[in-house]
């Protein structure tokens, strides 16, 4: 006779052996028992902030919210009808705005996947919205796959997003507690899910370098090993002369841009290779100064020194110069 599935069991034997075939879940699972004390068996729901602390939450992701609306709309376009919910998350996993149809709002309500809940590792154990935040990749966790008993309905897509600074700053999540939803449909919400992080993070990068120019790199130009299919895009923010003043967690990566780099403002020419075009660039911009200070003096090489604020001597070498390189 089989005997009746033990959640705790099943995760107790998959940590004592480290199983390679929960590789992945068996780090969360390690965490979530051993550096979070966590019991498997909790029954209770998640804990929640209390009004005061959510407004303020709120209050300091502003400019996020504020550029995460439409994609969220978006998203929940594509997957609501399913009954799904939407919500994103800040980086202590505590979701700031959510969408679902208000059919379903009791559901996910009891299963605190509400605004204001934690849903940190280290108070939820493994899940979507935790675990994205601690791995900062989109990840799956589908019902026993959660660590605590009580979430083991659920099934949660996350994708992580990340700040002007290439910090994580919040995670998109899709969570559903349909007991037919298949792997391939889970796959089309991972792609919706990973876009939409995408999309947010592109546009709380530009907002926040809204005055300057945003360039999107070729991601080709990135090592193989650097290449992720989920990478969100390269974007350089550079001010009116060309030095970087900010990049994206992709640009950064593919780069090897730290922050110093950033802080230095250093040129466009010299992260993209172009030492040489800037040089020459240059020469050719002196060399046209210099032949129409000496047009205009009808060839008095004093006088076009003296008006270009050089010495004649000076002068001379640079033509002199000219001459040999051309």
């Amino acid at each position: 006779m089989r005997e009746p599935y033990n959640h705790a069991t099943r995760i107790d034997a998959a940590i004592a052996r480290n199983e390679a075939a929960y590789a992945p879940l068996v780090a969360s699972w390690q965490r979530s028992k051993k550096l979070h004390d966590l019991n498997p068996d909790k029954r209770s729901a998640p804990e929640r902030l209390t009004q005061a602390e959510f407004n303020i939450a709120r209050e300091q992701a502003g400019l996020l919210i504020k550029n995460s609306e439409a994609s969220l709309d978006q998203l929940y376009q594509a997957v609501g009808d399913v009954g799904c919910n939407v919500i994103l998350a800040n980086r202590e996993g505590v979701p700031l705005t959510r969408r679902g149809s208000p059919a379903d709002d009791d559901t996910f309500e009891s299963w605190g996947l509400w605004t204001g809940a934690i849903w940190s590792e280290a108070s939820e154990g493994t899940n979507g919205v935790g675990t994205c935040i601690v791995e900062e990749r989109p990840l799956t966790i589908h019902k026993d796959q959660h660590f605590h008993k009580k979430n083991i309905e659920l099934s949660c897509t996350a994708a992580p997003i990340f700040d002007h600074e290439g910090e994580l700053i919040a995670v998109v999540d899709v969570s559903s507690c349909r007991s037919d939803l298949t792997s391939r449909f889970s796959k089309l919400i991972s792609s919706a899910v990973i876009n939409a992080a995408r999309t947010i993070e592109a546009n709380y990068f530009s907002e926040k370098f809204s005055s300057a120019k945003i360039l999107l790199v070729p991601q080709d130009t990135a090592d193989a090993a650097t290449q992720h299919r989920w990478q969100s895009a390269a974007l350089i923010a550079v001010d009116q002369d060309d030095l970087i003043i900010g990049a994206t967690r992709a640009a950064r990566s593919i780069y090897k841009l730290g922050h110093q780099d950033i802080k230095n403002n250093v040129p466009l020419s010299s992260l993209l290779g172009h030492e040489n075009d800037q040089a020459h660039r240059y020469a050719t911009a002196e060399q046209r100064v210099i032949h129409q200070a000496i047009a205009s003096t009808n060839g008095n090489i004093s006088a076009a020194a003296s008006a270009l604020g050089i010495s004649r001597a000076t002068l001379h070498r640079k033509i002199n110069k000219f001459r040999q390189s051309n």
